[in-house]
């Protein structure tokens, strides 16, 4: 691709020159006569106008190749026009405007470096009508473009002349990048054309205002063009004078502060107001040498201390540079707590703290052997995902104990500023650093546990977006050099064990959720319930409200009863807050003195009723009778897992379809795909498949005040609209889950061990599960499973043949 670039010619040059004209002093004649065929010298970011005198740079084969073809001709002729668009290899024919200007080549400078250094006189305007050579370099057929209006002796030519060299006069004195010779040449050149284009040539414009000037013939059109354009320029030349002015008076304004300040400085060095000043730089210089600082940050706070050393303390920057100082001495720069390596212990602390949570705990205790090893090793990123309760935030606390490291607790949910993450940038009135630097000075170590509670809450508005500014904390080859706009200058993160905490992942960037090693907490069972408030909740809120030596009880009947009717969670918080209120009401007999030792303490089934009042929660359980059109699903809820009843009744019609019960799209489309599937099988079941079109069906699912939605009900749609047809009522304790295609497949679904668990509680003996969901169900106790029979299935009738019983009702 050419690269000739608009340069000056040095009055000395070190290159070889090559005389090929009469000098510089050789006028462009308009009667030249200028052959039909000439090649074509594609020039970027230049347009070139007839008779002026301009420099061209040429320095890549082909354009030389085309100098070289020019010289030996006697006219030494060319076509140089403007390339429209820049783009890779050289410009075709197709990249240049179609109207340019004829060159003579009046001196060429040939330097070392191969280079050509030419001066060129344009002669006229011509079109590019036809390209006949595009190798080695551009070649084209054109034709000379009359200009019009030339001749014409009007009132208005002479105003628009006169006008322009009146404008061009002033904006050559006012503007310090052109020569002032410009106004001798203008005051004397009296033919429009060539006035318009030596103005054009002058103006600062881009290649397609000055294009559009060359284009123009019409000698009137073109001087309105130029004038409007230079009237643009001297506006723009008045709003930067104006500019630089009230500059130069900030400038004077502020010199005189400071003169001002310095002249204060001075009074109080005499009366020895001073010496305060000077120990507190020394103190601060003391303690940025003992920080331990890498080298840039060093550097970094050695100049700010000259800056604060130099500043008066009555001015508004001595107290910015005092608090960015003290900010930078304070943070623990080579400071880490010593790791506690010891895989055993850290098994016992976190046992000791939380039941279950194998995964989590095996993570943990992965990364504790590995540093044991490889002492350099960068700190995960981890992500724990499950409903509110499970104890995220806590055992983020009970990893920093295990591992003897501070623990920072950062709460993100409904931020929505930028700055929390990064810091504010010291030209604000009372900036501080982001979140991550505040709680490293608070931790006073470099390695702690940061737990970023609630990532999955992180907002934005007009202030930036904090999720977008947790990918470089939360990248281990980027959080290295992390970047706060408060300090400017980077901290080490990549020691820190970061931990963030979310309820679900839909709502956190695909970006920020690849960074992280995501870990997931499902709900806890009955089972593990009852273990938790035995080892934990219970003996934490005796201890809490003082009953510890009353001899309180909480019997294993009481304690399910809590967990099955007065809550319902995935977690463990409302249950402690129920054995809380126990405690309390127990306290409270305790000290009105109205129980005995024993026996008012020991809370069993019936005490929970009247210490609790009514039950809060119904539990769903399975039927043993059930009728035809009722089939018993299986849901997960943030709460854990449920049974759902789907009920089917069918009336005359017209074929239409009635859904209730607050389904979501998604469960309404299975309804659907049930009815269709079922259609297009009704010989397999006995069934007329006209009568679709004679009745109106209707499906329900009650508790229509809950909203539910997703795909795993589809097996449970089918078996219910079977069921209703086929007059063959379900298997009594026979609960199912499922995703179902037209095709009659069964998909697999999520939550399995929840909807497992939930179908042991209501009492069911039997659940019926996608075949690809086998591995879900084999992370699962096999204490949880006993006494349920479960059955996989791939198909609609592999899943009917285990649910329908065998004849239609009576």
């Amino acid at each position: 691709m050419t690269e000739e670039e608009e340069e000056k010619i040095e009055e000395e040059p070190t290159g070889t020159e090559i005389q090929v004209g009469s000098g510089p002093e050789e006028e462009a004649d308009e009667l030249t006569e200028i052959p039909s065929e000439l090649p074509v010298l594609p020039l970027k970011n230049t347009v070139l106008f007839p008779y002026l005198l301009s420099p061209l740079l040429v320095n890549t084969p082909a354009s030389q190749r085309l100098i070289d073809d020019v010289l030996v001709r006697p006219d030494r002729l060319m076509v140089c026009t403007a390339v429209k668009r820049d783009r890779k290899g050289p410009p075709g024919p197709e990249d240049v405007y179609s109207v340019g200007t004829v060159l003579r080549i009046v001196k060429m400078l040939k330097f070392p470096d191969d280079s050509y250094r030419l001066l060129v006189q344009g002669v006229a305007r011509v079109e590019l009508v036809r390209f006949t050579e595009e190798e080695p370099f551009l070649r084209a057929e054109i034709r000379r473009i009359e200009e019009t209006g030339e001749e014409e002796d009007s009132v208005e030519m002479t105003a628009l002349v006169r006008s322009v060299a009146q404008q061009f006069s002033t904006l050559v004195s006012e503007s310090p990048r052109l020569s002032d010779e410009l106004q001798v040449l203008v005051a004397n050149l009296g033919d429009p054309s060539k006035l318009s284009d030596l103005v054009a040539s002058n103006l600062d414009l881009d290649v397609a205002g000055k294009q559009q000037i060359l284009e123009a013939n019409h000698v009137g059109i073109r001087l309105r063009l130029v004038l409007d354009q230079l009237s643009k320029e001297t506006e723009a030349l008045q709003i930067e004078t104006e500019i630089k002015q009230k500059v130069q008076n900030e400038m004077g304004k502020t010199q005189r502060e400071y003169m001002l300040r310095q002249q204060l400085e001075a009074i109080r060095q005499e009366l020895g107001e001073s010496e305060d000043d000077e120990e507190e730089v020394e103190r601060l210089r003391a303690e940025i040498e003992a920080a331990g600082m890498p080298e840039e940050a060093l550097k970094q706070a050695l100049r700010e201390l000259e800056r604060f050393a130099q500043t008066p303390s009555a001015a508004a920057e001595h107290a910015v540079i005092r608090n960015y100082l003290e900010w930078m001495v304070a943070l623990p720069w080579n400071k880490c707590s010593e790791d506690k390596l010891d895989v055993k212990a850290a098994r016992e602390v976190l046992d000791a703290d939380h039941y279950g949570l194998e995964k989590i705990k095996d993570r943990i205790i992965e990364y504790i052997a590995v540093l044991s090893l490889k002492r350099d090793l960068k700190g995960p990123i981890l992500c724990f995902v499950g409903p509110p309760g499970t104890g995220k935030t806590s055992l983020g606390r009970s990893v920093a104990r295990a591992l003897g490291r501070e623990f920072v607790r950062i709460s993100l949910g409904g931020i929505r500023d930028e700055a929390e993450v990064r810091g504010h940038r010291r030209t604000y009135v009372g900036a501080l650093p982001g979140r991550f630097i505040q709680g490293l000075r608070k931790a006073g170590t470099r390695n702690p546990v940061i737990v970023l509670d609630e990532i999955d809450k992180v907002g934005a508005d007009g202030r930036g977006d904090p999720s977008s500014a947790l990918l470089e904390v939360l990248d281990p080859e980027q959080n290295a050099e992390f970047s706060d706009h408060f300090l400017e200058v980077p901290f080490d993160l990549s020691q820190v064990l970061f931990i963030a905490t979310a309820n679900v992942m839909d709502t956190v960037p695909p970006a920020l959720r690849d960074r992280m090693e995501v870990i997931e907490l499902p709900g806890y069972t009955l089972e593990e319930k009852m273990e938790i408030a035995k080892g934990f909740l219970i003996p934490r809120q005796v201890e809490r409200n003082g009953i510890a030596d009353v001899g309180f009880e909480l019997t294993d009947g009481a304690l399910r009863k809590i967990i099955e009717s007065y809550t319902r969670e995935a977690g463990v918080r409302s249950l402690e807050r129920e054995i809380g209120a126990i405690c309390r009401k127990v306290a409270r007999r305790v000290a009105e003195a109205e129980s005995g030792a024993e026996g008012p303490n020991v809370i069993d089934e019936d005490a929970v009723s009247e210490l609790l009042g009514p039950i809060k929660v119904e539990p769903e359980l399975a039927e043993d009778d059930m009728i035809p059109g009722v089939a018993v699903g299986l849901a997960w809820t943030p709460a854990g897992g449920d049974i759902l009843f789907i009920e089917s009744t069918r009336m005359p019609g017209r074929g239409e379809l009635k859904l209730t019960g607050s389904m979501g799209e998604v469960m309404r489309e299975s309804v659907e795909a049930a009815r269709s599937w079922l259609r297009n099988h009704a010989k397999d079941y006995d069934l007329d498949p006209t009568r679709f079109d004679e009745i109106d069906l209707h499906v329900h699912v009650p508790q229509g005040a809950v909203p539910k939605d997703g795909p795993s009900a589809g097996i449970g749609m089918v078996t219910s609209l079977a069921s209703l047809l086929t007059d063959r009522p379900t298997l009594p304790r026979v609960a199912m889950t499922g995703e179902i295609t037209l095709r009659g497949k069964v998909l697999p679904v999520g939550g399995i061990k929840e909807k497992v668990l939930a179908a042991k509680r209501a009492g069911i003996e039997r659940v019926v599960l996608p075949d690809r969901n086998r591995r879900d169900v084999e992370e699962i106790s096999s204490e949880l499973l006993d006494g349920l029979d479960l059955r996989f299935v791939g198909t609609i009738e592999e899943a009917l043949a285990l649910t329908l019983s065998a004849a239609p009702s009576n």
